[in-house]
C-alpha cells in the first residue's frame, strides 16, 4: 500500500483497482496527458463526495448579548463633571461674593479667594464674606481650607460638596 493510497482511504477516497493498476504501470512514465487526467480526477471526486456529504444549511443565530449589571465600567473613572474651572478671585464688592457663591454652589467649581483686600478696606464686608462661606458650609455641604494667612494675603479655598478636599499638612 502506497502513501497515496492511505491517505486517500484516510480522507474517504478510495480508488478503484483499474487506477491503482494504471497508476503503477505509468509511474515511471510521465506525459502530459497523464497529468492532466490525474489533475482532472480529484476534482471530480471531490465534488462528487461534496454531494454526498453535504449537509443542510444551519441558520446563523447570534448570541444574546449579556446584560450588564452595572450601567458603567468597573475599571474606568469617570468624572461626573468633565472638568472643573478653579477660580481665583479677589472680591472687591458683594457682586465679587455673590459671584463666588454662584460658582461654588450652581456651576459646582472650585474657588481661591485671597480675602486681603476686603478685610483692609471694608470690614463689614469682610464680615458679610465670611458669613456667606459658613452658610454654605451649613446648608449645601462646601467645604473651605485655608490656605495661606499673611499680611499680604488671605487665601481660602472653597469647593462644593462634589469635590473631595482634604487637609495633608
Amino acid at each position: 500500500m502506497s502513501f497515496t493510497s492511505a491517505l486517500k482511504r484516510s480522507l474517504g477516497f478510495e480508488e478503484t483497482e483499474e487506477e491503482s493498476k494504471n497508476r503503477k504501470n505509468n509511474e515511471n512514465s510521465f506525459s502530459i496527458g497523464s497529468i492532466i487526467d490525474a489533475l482532472k480526477r480529484p476534482t471530480e471526486n471531490n465534488s462528487s463526495n461534496n454531494q454526498q456529504q453535504s449537509r443542510p444549511q444551519q441558520q446563523y443565530t447570534p448570541r444574546p448579548t449579556p446584560s450588564s449589571t452595572h450601567a458603567y465600567y468597573d475599571d474606568v473613572i469617570s468624572p461626573e463633571q468633565s472638568f472643573y474651572e478653579i477660580v481665583l478671585i479677589r472680591p472687591k464688592t458683594i457682586d465679587d461674593v455673590n459671584y463666588i457663591v454662584d460658582q461654588v454652589i450652581e456651576e459646582n467649581n472650585p474657588v481661591i479667594i485671597d480675602l486681603s483686600f476686603l478685610e483692609k478696606e471694608s470690614p463689614a464686608n469682610f464680615k458679610l464674606t465670611g458669613d456667606k462661606i459658613k452658610q454654605m458650609r451649613a446648608h449645601y455641604g462646601a467645604q473651605a481650607l485655608l490656605l495661606s494667612r499673611s499680611s499680604e494675603k488671605n487665601l481660602i479655598i472653597v469647593v462644593p460638596k462634589r469635590v473631595a478636599i482634604s487637609n495633608k499638612g
